[in-house]
């Protein structure tokens, strides 16, 4: 067992009160956080704001170095960290090695991007009114920033806050999620213990609401980084004021199969883009919209592709799926299920609870008018809907409050043009699932899927301010 403790800057402070995280998959205790208050928050805030004014002075050659020798020390505790991160959120440890590789990427190209942060020179004697002079802007570090993570992917969510905000010259408090703070501790002592770390720059707190909703309303912070479910997401932009926001919150991807589409490669990805990780990702494909003369084989073939997932204890290094984050999840995901049988869909595949892990879940059948496709399920269940056509398809993927990212399967030119074109979401993937992310890019959602981008070089701008200078 790990037990985490609270950084107050660079000082590693414990707590009598314990809070205690049982594995989803075994029940038992893996890690415990130190129970933090509103003013254990507060104060984190001070000493992020004194920092700050050392870490914006901050040469950036020792930020790229930080950055750099934190990936380099990750690497060399992979399978701590993979182990970890299994045994806090049940996820299969080969999606936990997957996790460490896409964090030290993530470090290292938040690195590479920070050499290419620069501003431009402006014409200032362009217009009548203007006069001849030195004039440039650039990017600042924008101050205090507030890093809030969910649990889904507790070690490289973290990264896509910490690194970006560092390495532009932020000071930092993360307030992780509480189903993984061993994962995030670990984690931040990479950063607090490295030769190249800028005193108190980063503090850590444990909490839920209390924790959260200090650091989001008191006037020190800058810069507010969230990424969880829209409810929360609405209360951080009604507390906050006036800062910078970033949220990356809910989805409900879909994706339209072609009657053009490769029927067992886009049957295998789609249970790929399902189910890996439980379906607990906001880009899991939750609906398929599917052309109706392919839609019998369609279904035929996704069932067969679903009940090939090797699914069981997240410790087998060939185990696709793992448990949900918790009980409570199971039930939930159960009564998606039921609902929709109900209402005249029905189960070609998984459906059930199986040794305490709800089963990949295929649903055919389903209808506009279904609770299992309005709302994000964040469970692995997915629903295939039959379509006439693209214009059918794109209507019905763009009638959701959510807007993260789609997909199609097709071999026409043309409707991948159109896909780009009408598909209302932040992110488009053709002829793969929409659950596909690459780290390096632009990352994001439109609509109640969020504000603000992830991916290095994009979220150091979310990081940074732009000032600008006139020499006369």
């Amino acid at each position: 067992m790990i037990e985490a403790k609270i950084f107050m800057g660079s000082k590693e402070v414990d707590r009598d009160g314990k809070s205690t995280r049982r594995s989803p998959y075994s029940g038992e205790i893996v890690s415990s956080h130190p129970l933090c208050s509103a003013e254990d928050a507060n104060e984190a805030l001070k000493i992020a704001k004194r920092a700050f004014s050392e870490s914006k002075k901050t040469p950036l050659s020792q930020r790229i170095a930080w950055l750099r020798d934190v990936a380099a020390k990750l690497r060399e505790q992979k399978e701590l960290f993979s182990k970890t991160v299994t045994d806090e959120i049940g996820k299969p440890i080969m999606f936990s090695r997957i996790e460490v590789d896409r964090c030290i990427e993530t470090v290292e190209l938040t690195a590479d991007a920070l050499t290419h942060l620069r501003g431009e020179t402006i014409p200032t004697d362009a217009t009548p009114s203007g006069r001849r002079s030195t004039a440039f802007w650039r990017r600042v570090p924008a101050g205090v920033a507030v890093a809030i993570t969910p649990f889904n992917f507790p070690l490289n969510l973290t990264a896509h806050k910490l690194a970006p905000a560092l390495g532009a010259g932020c000071s930092v408090v993360l307030k992780p999620t509480p189903e993984a703070p061993a994962t995030a501790y670990l984690f931040a002592k990479l950063f607090i213990e490295s030769e190249y770390a800028v005193k108190d720059a980063l503090s850590v707190v444990y909490g839920d609401a209390e924790v959260g909703g200090a650091l989001v309303s008191s006037p020190i912070p800058r810069v507010i980084s969230f990424t969880g479910s829209v409810p929360v997401g609405e209360i951080i932009t009604k507390s906050a004021g006036i800062k910078k926001v970033s949220l990356e919150l809910g989805g409900n991807a879909a994706t339209f199969v072609e009657s053009s589409a490769d029927i067992p490669h886009a049957a295998a990805r789609c249970a790929f883009g399902a189910f890996v990780n439980s379906g607990q990702v906001c880009i899991s494909l939750q609906r398929i919209y599917v052309d109706a003369p392919i839609y019998d084989r369609f279904v035929e073939a996704m069932a067969s592709e679903t009940l090939k997932l090797k699914v069981g204890s997240p410790y087998d290094d060939d185990t696709f799926m793992g448990p949900l984050i918790d009980k409570e999840a199971n039930e939930r995901a159960l009564s998606w299920v039921k609902s929709a049988e109900k209402e005249g869909a029905r189960v070609v595949a998984g459906g059930e609870i199986v040794d305490g892990i709800f089963a990949p879940t295929v649903m055919a059948d389903v209808t506009d008018d279904m609770k299992i496709v309005c709302e994000e399920v964040f469970a692995p269940i997915v629903s295939l809907v039959k379509v006439e056509g693209f214009d059918e398809a794109a209507k019905k993927m763009n009638d959701s409050p959510y807007g993260l990212q789609f997909s199609i399967f097709t071999d026409s030119l043309e409707l991948t043009q159109r896909a780009l074109d009408e598909f209302e979401c932040g992110g488009i993937v053709v002829n793969d699932v929409p659950t596909v992310r690459f780290d390096i890019q632009p990352y994001g959602g439109m609509k109640l899927s969020g504000v603000g981008r992830e991916g290095p070089e994009f979220a150091l701008e979310e990081f940074t301010e732009i000032q600008s200078a006139v020499i006369l």
